[in-house]
């Protein structure tokens, strides 16, 4: 099938491309597009929407966790819910770009393929951005002696909107101007679309943001580590110092894992963008891609297995039909003996609704620790 195109004359006898087909441009670059599905296009297909569909599937668990359990409702965890909230979007994008590859791709219009770009690239930048968010919060708060941020909530629901906006922005710079369609000659290799240039600015922020947050997580754990050695070893403290350390390799984790997902790919697409003729991206294009969408469904299992509260949250979403049979059956089999023991219960549930995990320091009494600011 031959490629299609009609440039069109702007001013200043400006050539533009924007009304050729998008075999056109892949043929520029030399990027094929299959004419029919192979075997091998079958198989990406149905890994992609497998995948796609676990991602989907385990960030809406973690969102409605995270919206069900009290115990989640802190600064630190809105954030880690809007970044499953990213990733469920990346998953969207994801299962969008399976039903628009392989053979598909020939078929698309010039808009449709920088949407089918612009979703990958509006998920990838809410993920980094509310990395970023997360690490300065973690900052903020390890370094005022406190588990969980004073930051109100209206304060929180304001970045959150804001790393969206910024987001949507990111995916939407190259339709907006930055691509190569009145330059041939600048077009990338792994996005014929899009200008080299734009792909080293890209991958230079991101990459430039991932050293630092390493940074700011390096400055926090040697800075724990020193707070912890001056700390006695009355047992409140040694909680005190657990649940810090806790919450920390979590959110280590999530932004290790992330690292290591995503640095192969924006290495690649820089080196695209410098023009590397003899880095053969395009033999690892696929490979680094199916590499960075696993990052989207590991951060929920990274919550089952670190966090407790995470993980029954979980079991309980799962098992909710179960659950609400068994808790209907055990209320009306409770029986007390002694108005004592009813008190003691209530007080219990009490106790447990009102803290999440242990403040670095307790305001108020041993018993009855303030709870954090709204």
């Amino acid at each position: 099938m031959e490629s299609t195109c009609s440039p069109s004359k702007y001013q200043h006898n400006v050539t533009c491309y924007d009304n050729c087909s998008i075999r056109f441009f892949y043929e520029q670059v030399n990027k094929t597009i299959s004419f029919n599905w192979r075997t091998r296009d079958y198989l990406v297909v149905t890994l992609g929407l497998t995948v796609s569909f676990i991602v989907i599937f385990s960030n809406v668990l973690v969102i409605t966790s995270i919206l069900k359990n009290r115990r989640f409702h802190f600064p630190i965890y809105y954030l880690l819910g809007n970044l499953a909230l990213a990733d469920f979007f990346a998953g969207i994008s994801y299962l969008h770009l399976m039903f628009h590859t392989g053979p598909w791709t020939e078929k698309l219009s010039i808009d449709q393929w920088y949407v089918r770009q612009g979703l990958i690239d509006t998920s990838l930048t809410a993920s980094v951005l509310n990395l970023l968010a997360v690490a300065v919060e973690r900052h903020q708060t390890i370094f005022s002696m406190q588990l969980h941020s004073e930051m109100s909530t209206r304060r929180v629901f304001i970045i959150i909107v804001l790393i969206w906006l910024v987001a949507l922005i990111m995916g939407l710079v190259p339709k907006m101007g930055w691509n190569c369609l009145c330059d041939l000659g600048s077009c990338s290799s792994m996005a014929p679309l899009y200008s080299r240039s734009y792909l080293v600015f890209w991958a230079v922020l991101n990459l430039l943001t991932f050293s630092i947050m390493v940074a700011i997580y390096t400055r926090i754990f040697f800075y724990v580590r020193r707070k912890s050695r001056q700390m006695s070893q009355h047992t409140n403290q040694l909680k005190h110092k657990e649940t810090v350390m806790n919450l920390m390799k979590t959110v280590s984790m999530i932004l290790g894992l992330f690292v290591i997902c995503w640095t192969p790919g924006l290495v690649l697409l820089l080196l695209d963008g410098l023009d590397c003729d003899s880095c053969r991206v395009l033999d690892f294009e696929k490979y680094f891609l199916v590499l960075a969408e696993c990052n989207s469904f590991v951060n929920p299992i990274v919550y089952c297995f670190r966090d407790s509260d995470m993980r029954r949250t979980f079991e309980e979403i799962l098992c909710c039909l179960c659950k609400r049979k068994r808790d209907r059956r055990g209320l009306s089999e409770a029986r007390f003996t002694t108005l004592e023991q009813e008190t003691y219960r209530l007080r219990t549930v009490r106790k447990k609704e009102d803290t999440n995990g242990v403040p670095l320091i307790r305001r108020g009494t041993n018993d009855n620790p303030a709870p954090p600011a709204d």
